[in-house]
């Protein structure tokens, strides 16, 4: 029997592989369970679980390597925080007051130094703190059972955070009584620091009961190491993978083109310290080479989108920008070679690099000629363009060899492997990153994919399957579709109908370099289609719905990210800064907990320091609140489902026990 698999499961499968075997499976559950006291105990704990309201999820995507604003939605929980603040004091505190004790909850221990500066009486501020910290940790947590908010608490206090939640004390006097002393304890023992950040860390941990991350947690901001060892420490969270997401666990399992297209993005938004600082890379060899190649190229067209000008000099941009048409051009030779190695991807359309003028300063583009704005190409052989010089392919052994050794990389990439998938399908919702690929008329789109023809919801699980081989067994072959995953219009991760990167660099028309979405997104605003997307995937009703990321709503020009009338949802957290000027905003978050459905839209994050000391917040503007008739509780949901399934197990196993098939053992 495997994890997660109720008795009637494993039944049904045993039966069709003719090995039923009731009695072996109530004999191994009889282990746990050992008599009828011990199974009716479990039995009234499940059914009164059952009746809990269900937990709040939280959803996030294109995180994009943003750490401070990603921590800063972690630590105020998506606003849930401030909301409990409001309910829990309403008129009793002033708005100054509930800000404060946010901003304690969600940075304790830089905020306690900042308030130990500006408080006279502090045991006094402590006493008052320790009680409003108290009364939300009780708000947070009254959804869930006291042995699941015991677990929770992680930083000491165990057993005081215990009793100061869910103490029963005869009177209300004994009970006020009781509660003072135990605060006025902490204090006395100079231990109040130490509480709040453990009842702190457990407001925060109650609040979110599961995390959705829909993709795109790599690429433009600086700090996608650092997002990810967060998220490696996250208590309950699945992973749905995006287009940035694949490309780096494709270069993580060697493959050449995406190991380029990685270090060109780094270096085009300045983040080369990612790859040399946080992954161990050494970047030393290319950027000799480009240096030396690029010498006397202002390489104007690739200077870095993203630079501060207080840390580097113009030198350092310009040095960026040689690396970064140095990895170019080094990219799109692999990517040739790719292309002519598979014509089962059908991407000879981006075979650019034989279709230059050099010495003309053109390149003929789907039977029309351009002019080139860049025609310095010292590394392009014009009879052989897609070959590595003896340099290029040194370089691009070596950045190999790095990417598949890296300890820290690998161990990241792991984690995205066996946590993440690219569809789940989680309380009747359907979360992925990118689209379904369809056709003109809005069909689902028949991909040929590793030698099948796939649509629908039959190609999500094939490459589920292959991009998990992926990474177990390393077979070129194999690793080569990591890099069609990424690029093709045909992936459902990428979305668009072409990757006009060549274009954007080289070509001086600047409307060739625009990039048209995929038919997905003109048809997912109809209500109809999103409802045979669901269907296709075995959802069905009121309450599921698409969740999507990957595109930026562009609020600025009157784009809603609520399509189809409410059946698909985006939430582009937009915390990329390079989108701030396309959208308008910095993006959304949404909430589904027992009330319903909650969809946020972010203020743009400045620092942590501001949110201290300011006590500013991201979360500026409820923009959908869909509220069920009647409140969600555990048996509504996905958990609730395993639940009954091991209810009816056991209820198989009180059977067994009471007519003499299993003996019972006495406590």
């Amino acid at each position: 029997m495997k994890e997660n698999e109720t008795y009637e499961q494993c039944v049904i499968k045993e039966k069709n592989e003719g090995q039923f075997s009731r009695e072996k499976y109530l004999k191994l559950l009889s282990k746990e369970f050992k008599n009828t006291t011990e199974v009716a105990e479990e039995i009234i704990n499940l059914k009164a679980i059952l009746n809990l309201p269900k937990g709040t999820e939280v959803f996030l995507s294109d995180i994009h390597g943003e750490y401070a604003p990603f921590t800063h939605i972690l630590n105020n929980e998506a606003g849930i925080i401030k909301s409990k603040i409001e309910e829990t004091f309403e008129n009793r505190i002033t708005e100054k007051e509930r800000n404060t004790l946010a901003t304690l909850i969600y940075y304790p221990k830089e905020k306690l130094k900042f308030i130990k500066q500006e408080t006279e009486n502090l045991e006094e501020w402590y006493a008052i703190t320790l009680y409003r910290l108290v009364e939300v940790a009780r708000k947070v947590s009254s959804k869930y059972t006291r042995s699941k908010v015991r677990k929770a608490i992680h930083s000491g206090f165990e057993y005081i955070i215990d009793e100061l939640l869910h103490s029963q004390v005869d009177s209300e006097k004994d009970k006020e009584n009781y509660y003072k002393q135990i605060i006025k304890t902490i204090i006395e023992l100079e231990q109040a620091d130490s509480f709040i950040i453990a009842i702190s860390d457990l407001i925060k941990q109650m609040a979110i009961d599961h995390l959705h991350v829909i993709g795109d947690i790599f690429d433009r901001g600086r700090y996608p190491d650092l997002v990810l060892d967060r998220l490696m420490s996250f208590h309950s969270l699945d992973i749905q993978w995006g287009n940035h997401d694949i490309l780096w666990m494709g270069a993580g399992c060697g493959n050449k083109a995406n190991i380029a297209t990685v270090v060109r993005i780094c270096a085009r938004y300045n983040n080369i310290g990612i790859l040399e600082d946080s992954y161990g890379i050494n970047m030393r060899p290319l950027s000799t080479f480009a240096q030396k190649i690029y010498k006397n190229d202002d390489c104007a067209n690739f200077m870095p989108k993203v630079f501060d000008f207080n840390k580097y000099d113009n030198s350092d941009r310009n040095s960026i920008a040689k690396i970064q048409k140095a990895i170019t051009i080094i990219q799109f030779k692999i990517e040739g070679q790719l292309i002519k190695k598979h014509p089962e991807y059908h991407l000879d359309n981006r075979l650019l690099l034989d279709k230059m003028n050099i010495e003309k300063g053109t390149v003929t583009i789907e039977g029309k000629e351009y002019e080139l704005n860049d025609k310095n190409f010292p590394t392009i052989d014009k009879n052989d363009p897609y070959a590595l010089t003896s340099e290029e392919n040194e370089i691009m052994e070596r950045l190999a060899e790095s990417f598949v050794h890296s300890p820290s990389l690998q161990k990241h990439l792991k984690y995205l492997y066996t946590k993440g998938e690219i569809y789940t399908i989680f309380n009747n919702n359907l979360l992925f990153h990118g689209c379904i690929p369809v056709d003109e008329n809005g069909n689902l789109k028949e991909v040929e994919f590793m030698g099948k023809r796939l649509k629908g919801k039959a190609y999500f699980d094939e490459i589920n399957e292959v991009v998990n081989k992926v990474f177990a067994t390393r077979q070129p072959e194999l690793v080569d579709i990591m890099w069609f995953l990424w690029i093709s219009p045909e992936s459902p991760f990428f979305g668009k109908e072409k990757m006009a990167t060549f274009e954007s660099y080289f070509v001086k028309d600047k409307t060739m370099s625009k990039e048209s979405k995929s038919p997905y997104y003109q048809y997912s605003e109809n209500e109809e289609f999103c409802v045979k997307i669901l269907r296709e995937f075995g959802l069905e009703g009121e309450d599921s719905h698409i969740l999507n990321g990957h595109v930026p709503v562009k609020a600025k020009d009157g784009e809603s990210p609520i399509k189809a009338n409410g059946k698909l949802l985006v939430i582009d957290g937009g915390f990329a800064k390079s989108f701030r000027e396309k959208t308008g905003n910095a993006g959304y978050i949404l909430t589904y907990n027992s009330n319903g459905l909650l969809l946020s839209q972010n203020k743009p994050f400045e620092s942590v320091e501001k949110a201290i000391v300011e006590e500013t917040d991201i979360i500026s503007e409820i923009i959908v609140k869909k509220t069920d008739v009647l409140r969600k509780r555990v048996a509504d949901t996905d958990i609730g489902a395993k639940l009954k399934g091991e209810i009816a197990d056991l209820q198989e196993l009180m059977k067994a026990y009471k007519n003499g098939e299993i003996k019972e053992v006495e406590r």
